[in-house]
């Protein structure tokens, strides 16, 4: 399985969450990817960049997607089938967005701090009730680093969930 990792606004394709997380991907036999999406702050271009960057005929894709990289790794999953989403403080329900609704079909779990001073714990909230979806209100701020154990668990556990989907 391959995952491929979207950052968020202002951080990098290798910053704190992503390197950690890419090392659970590595250590349970993923291929990863990780974009570079500083050349432009513009949501619906950093959603082009993925889609181009992803396998043509390949549904064994992840997507890990942190802020405006949740955003990006959501819409991209209503144009491209993929195994699943993880979303880290995901920027959803956010003015200025062009898509505001994310009826995806695959697997979807997000991870948030209810100390988020950038997207509001409501927003996720909503949204997952929306989708039906998985999700974890954990201890922490927009970031999430001083929560990164806990969010690694949790993970490894839907990583471990859509291999063996893929195994099955």
């Amino acid at each position: 399985m391959k995952v491929i990792f979207s950052h968020g606004r202002e951080s990098g394709p290798w910053g704190t969450k992503i390197r950690y997380l890419a090392d659970i991907a590595e250590e349970m036999g993923c291929q990863i990817k990780s974009i570079d999406y500083s050349e432009t702050l513009d949501p619906e271009r950093r959603v082009e960049m993925l889609l181009e960057a992803m396998p043509e005929d390949d549904p064994e894709v992840l997507l890990v997607g942190s802020s405006m990289g949740g955003y990006v790794s959501l819409v991209a999953a209503l144009q491209h089938p993929v195994k699943g989403v993880f979303l880290l403080a995901p920027a959803v329900a956010m003015p200025g967005y062009k898509v505001q609704e994310y009826p995806v079909t695959c697997p979807v779990t997000c991870v948030h701090g209810w100390q988020d001073e950038i997207i509001p714990a409501e927003n996720v909230l909503n949204f997952a009730k929306q989708l039906n979806i998985t999700l974890h209100l954990i201890p922490g701020d927009h970031r999430l680093n001083d929560s990164l154990k806990a969010v690694g668990v949790l993970f490894r556990q839907f990583l471990f969930e859509r291999l063996t989907d893929h195994r099955a």
